[in-house]
């Protein structure tokens, strides 16, 4: 990878200024004009980088700035520092975004996300600096992953169109299913804007393994001594499940005292060996040579679908990061019980729900295995039956463009919808929300964001499908007053952050994951594709959440201030707790749950402004001098 010279630039590229108008929320006069150039990558990245650091308050930026107009349009100013950069009014999770991808800083403009940053990080605390240097290299790679889906998008998806035809929406079954997370994987992350990228891979480990170029790979799988495993799981393993001797391990590994642990290809070498070391099984547990066992990559990379059962998937580590050098995509043991624990929790929940128990649908993750490792450990996951004939897309992917260029909503809604995007749009929304909802009144909410939670369409309508549900936060009265017999005990959960006394941690993560991730998110989207007017779609988003919270009465009023009345939402602040600083800095005690705050998109406004309409004289925050 190139390091790139820091840039200079007089002018406003015209490229930037189209892609970051675009959506805005006012309507701007229809004029002609000869067409811009698409924006490159590095443009789209440097705006999402800004965008993000003025979110998330990096350095500053909203409570010591000032928004002061200048003949070009609102400029973000912090005089003290000399540091001045060109927004937009936003209103998604910020009242701001960079309008240009360009910073002025004591007199000089810089262009690039990786010059933008290193110039912010000489205004960053000493101790925080190495948290800088890491978030340049991650922009470098993500730029580097950018560039590499431009030149490889069109041939995927000619390939897509080959495998499973031209129209998504006749993508049935679990295995044309991994289609939809190939489209997914070109789409940016709604909060960490360097998601694309994953810390130390290759082009060439990219190709081989990644979601959005939709290889098939086998895995390598390793014999360890059944007493140095825990395994948890009542039902038998798949019969392609292999056993030393299938591996031809049979000499190295006599007995009924070994049990095999598939490894992803990326984990061996160093990591592998490491984790070896560390758990005292060097010399004892016997990596196979021959790899065995075709699969797939899932949108989350680290999990994969066996091609010939892609009802079962593999949850394996990976010795990489995304969304933040602090959130590496191993598998720590206890978030494996963790899971396990919370699909009971929302079976128990489902049982007393008859009327939701046919609507949702939650993958099996009961059968897994570690050896006392994030790097040795597997979880098998195993999606319901009977979806054979149904379209399940995760959340995900109904922005992305599909083959031929239109999105992937677009073909669903043809398909299931009349053709009204916005049908389509506010069935999801009627069933998602009824069902957080109700898991409120039970004391419980979910990280079920955009990569969690499906679809399921089919001539018997709309289902949705959930899995890896490790990382919930219960109010533990509610739960156990509300479920009695079939409260799960709290030992059987490793993570003690799970329970509290209060509704503060479900409301802020119903906001930040029902509401910014899976409802707000495809809100901005769809308009900002041109699929609806914003007003009209925040106002269905508010009438639904509303309707959803009244039907809750009394139990509901929590959410209802925090989601509908509060002047603010909690923000995922994913930048500063993931990569810019260490825990002890951000005092982060999760990464995924660590916030700040951004505009109530959901509040009624009387005076009829849109989110993010602001006076004169004011900060970025929403608030005047």
């Amino acid at each position: 990878m190139t390091d790139r010279p820091a840039t200079t630039v007089e002018g406003q590229p015209a490229a930037a200024e189209a892609l970051a108008t675009a959506p805005t929320l006012t309507v701007a006069p229809s004029v002609t004009a000869t067409p811009t150039p698409a924006p490159t990558p590095a443009e789209q990245l440097t705006l999402r980088v800004l965008s993000a650091l003025v979110r998330e308050d990096v350095l500053g930026l909203r409570t010591r700035g000032t928004v002061e107009d200048r003949p070009d349009g609102p400029w973000l100013t912090v005089p003290e520092a000399q540091l001045a950069l060109p927004v937009r009014q936003e209103g998604f999770q910020c009242e701001y975004a960079a309008r240009l991808p360009l910073l002025e800083l004591d007199g000089r403009r810089f262009t690039g996300p990786d010059t933008v940053v290193a110039a912010l990080a000489e205004l960053a605390a000493a101790e925080d600096r190495p948290g800088w240097t890491a978030f340049t290299e991650e922009c470098r790679q993500t730029l580097a992953t950018m560039e590499l889906h431009e030149r490889s998008r069109p041939g995927v998806h000619e390939r897509l169109g080959d495998l499973y035809g031209t129209d998504p929406a006749d993508w049935t079954g679990l295995a044309a299913s991994l289609g939809h997370d190939t489209l997914a994987a070109y789409l940016d992350h709604p909060v960490y804007p360097t998601a694309r990228g994953r810390s130390g891979l290759t082009d060439a480990q990219l190709r081989s393994y990644a979601p959005e170029f939709h290889p098939a790979f086998e895995l390598r799988w390793l014999a360890v001594p059944t007493d140095a495993l825990t395994v948890h799981g009542e039902q038998p393993l798949p019969s392609w499940w292999p056993t030393p001797a299938w591996l031809g391990l049979a000499d190295q590994c006599p007995g009924e005292d070994w049990a095999t642990l598939p490894v992803h290809p990326l984990t061996v070498g160093a990591p592998l060996d490491e984790a070896l070391a560390a758990t005292g099984l060097a010399g004892r547990a016997v990596l196979a040579e021959r790899p065995y066992l075709t699969v797939v990559p899932t949108l989350s990379m680290r999990t994969v679908a066996v091609a010939d059962d892609p009802a079962c998937h593999l949850k394996l580590p990976l010795a990489t990061a995304t969304l933040g050098r602090l959130n590496r995509r191993t598998i720590k043991p206890g978030t494996l019980l963790d899971g396990a624990a919370g699909q009971r929790l929302i079976e128990a929940v489902l049982e007393r729900e008859p009327r939701l128990a046919g609507r949702i649908l939650h993958a099996d993750e009961q059968t897994w295995a570690h050896a006392g490792h994030e790097l040795l450990a597997v979880l098998l996951r195993r999606y319901p039956a009977g979806l054979e004939r149904s379209s399940t897309v995760p959340l995900a992917a109904l922005l992305a463009p599909a083959p031929g260029g239109r999105l992937v909503i677009d073909h669903l809604a043809d398909r299931y919808h009349g053709g009204s995007v916005a049908a389509c749009y506010d069935a999801l929304l009627e069933l998602l929300l009824d069902w957080q909802t109700t898991l409120f009144d039970y004391g419980i909410a979910l990280e079920s964001h955009q990569q969690n939670t499906s679809l399921v369409l089919d001539r018997d309508g709309l289902r949705l499908l959930y899995k890896d549900d490790d990382g919930p936060r219960v109010h533990t009265a509610r739960m156990t007053a509300a479920l009695g017999e079939l409260a799960p005990d709290q030992a059987e959960f490793d993570d003690a952050r799970i329970f509290g006394e209060d509704d503060r941690a479900l409301t802020d993560l119903f906001a930040t994951i029902t509401g910014h991730l899976c409802t707000g998110s495809l809100a901005f989207g769809l308009a900002g594709h041109g699929r609806g007017e914003l007003p009209d779609l925040l106002a269905l988003l508010r009438k639904r959440t509303a309707e959803a919270v009244e039907r809750l009465g009394p139990v509901g009023e929590p959410l209802r201030a925090a989601l509908l009345d509060a002047e603010r939402l909690p923000v995922k602040a994913m930048v500063t707790a993931g990569t810019l600083l260490s825990k002890q800095r951000s005092g982060a005690a999760d990464i995924n749950k660590h916030y700040t705050s951004g505009p109530n998109y959901l509040r009624a406004h009387p005076s009829d402004h849109l989110p993010g309409d602001q006076p004169d004289n004011r900060r970025p925050d929403g608030t005047t001098r």
